[in-house]
């Protein structure tokens, strides 16, 4: 045994490390891994044991995509019910959007509200992204140095007013800034104008919003990304990648030096547009669900690492808003819950591992948000674990998420793997569908 000071093991046949999968005891202490020892190490006196038999210990997961909605758009979803949603799914450590929050957060006053509404009701440990809008280039230092983990922008309508996209000169003048202090911007790349030339029918067929959602429009965009990086050397991230004709395109740009990473989400990598019925505006999200055929190849960006990390981009909203016609619905998949379930089921159906869905699902976006002391089990990180019966199957049933609002593109859908517990700095914050009261950590960048 480690440390005298270790006060908790804990021991699976199959712990997934950095090095990979292997029985191990795994000691805590203050909240915090202090090592990972052989399965049959001697468990001191005064230690607490758990012996999850041959359930996988995984890292907990790191979720850099969510849109909480909190506050001013809480009956959307809110910090309570989201965390909860996440701590019941896996997921240890959440970073919040900037946006459909009122306010967004684009100032410091702004991210000072969003804290303060969060400080009492986060399950897990959580973070902010900042904003990038055109008024507020100005703004975006002092965000910075006050924690926030990056900055979100859009390049076409976002949806909401409040929150409003950059132009190409907007774009090229707030990454320059944020190069500037060595910021991240994390970037909704759809083209307008190939967004405006796509036919747009409204109505319930989900053939024509995919219609007007073209793969050109993100492939342009990117491509333009791409190039206002390499001129400014600045650090860019592609948010919710669905088109897989983007990937030759950042990784050529990876091997010129471009400093350019990339991310999808469930939905885009389990759910395919041949599947989704008419009328069925619980899989509406923008840019869309594509076809089988692009869903392998994302895949196959995800195997070859052009694809950093998966995260769900839960976007959630009232029920009332999800309505049959696909031009009119509010765009967004409600996820959080079911992201590694449904990666799993999948993964394993690839011939992928848990070791990969570890990586793309903890250590990736870990590392994206400079998270140091998240992302992977091993001594000196946070004691965040969640643990995974990867045999056993659920069928989703919308009634039993966490969620506020239970729609979901899930529902029916028999997945593999049931998340048995998660820890959060050593302590059980979930287990078998059972919450603590909250004990998540506001997040600040490099703390």
């Amino acid at each position: 045994m480690s440390g005298a000071d270790v006060n908790l093991v804990l021991r699976s046949t199959r712990v997934v490390t950095p090095e990979g999968t292997r029985p191990a005891a795994v000691t805590v202490a203050g909240g915090t891994i202090d090592a990972v020892l052989a399965y049959d190490t001697e468990v001191l006196a005064g230690a607490r044991l758990e012996d999850f038999g041959d359930d996988v210990l995984l890292p907990g997961l790191v979720d850099t995509h969510v849109h909480v909605n909190d506050p001013g758009r809480t009956e959307w979803e809110g910090f309570w019910t989201a965390t909860r949603a996440a701590a019941a799914g896996g997921i240890t450590t959440l970073l919040d959007m900037p946006l459909n929050s009122l306010p967004p957060t684009t100032t410091v006053d702004h991210l000072r509200t969003k804290r303060q509404v969060a400080a009492a009701k986060a399950h897990v440990d959580t973070g902010f992204w900042g904003g990038a809008v055109p008024a507020n280039v100005k703004d975006l230092r002092p965000l910075h140095e006050a924690g926030v983990f990056g900055f979100k922008c859009f390049l076409s309508p976002s949806g909401v007013g409040e929150f409003p996209e950059l132009d190409q000169e907007q774009l090229a003048r707030s990454m320059a800034e944020i190069a500037g202090f060595g910021g991240l911007l994390i970037v909704h790349a759809e083209d307008p104008r190939h967004l405006a030339a796509a036919p747009q029918r409204s109505g319930p067929a989900y053939a024509d919003f995919l219609a007007s959602r073209p793969r050109d429009a993100e492939n342009t965009a990117i491509e333009g990304l791409i190039a206002h990086a390499r001129r400014l050397n600045a650090r860019v991230h592609v948010l919710h990648l669905s088109s897989g004709d983007a990937l030759p395109l950042i990784a050529a740009a990876r091997r010129d030096g471009v400093r350019v990473t990339v991310e999808s989400c469930p939905h885009f990598l389990t759910l395919t547009a041949e599947e989704v019925p008419d009328g069925a505006t619980e899989f509406k999200c923008c840019p869309p669900i594509r076809e089988a055929a692009n869903q392998d190849a994302l895949w196959d960006g995800l195997a070859d690492g052009t694809i950093d990390c998966i995260v769900s981009d839960h976007s959630p909203c009232t029920t009332d808003l999800k309505t049959p016609d696909f031009a009119s619905a509010w765009g967004g998949i409600s996820s959080l819950q079911l992201g590694l379930p449904a990666i799993w089921t999948e993964a394993r159906r690839r011939g992928h591992s848990l070791d990969d869905v570890a990586r793309w699902m903890s250590a990736a976006p870990a590392a994206l948000a400079g998270l140091t002391r998240k992302g992977a089990i091993e001594a000196g990180r946070d004691a965040d674990f969640a643990v995974l019966a990867p045999d056993e199957t659920f069928t989703v049933d919308p009634a039993e998420l966490f969620h506020r609002n239970q729609v979901t593109a899930y529902a029916g859908r028999t997945l593999h793997g049931v998340v048995k517990s998660t820890w959060l700095r050593g302590r059980r914050i979930a287990a078998d569908g059972v919450l603590t009261e909250p004990t998540g950590r506001l997040l600040e960048r490099n703390h």
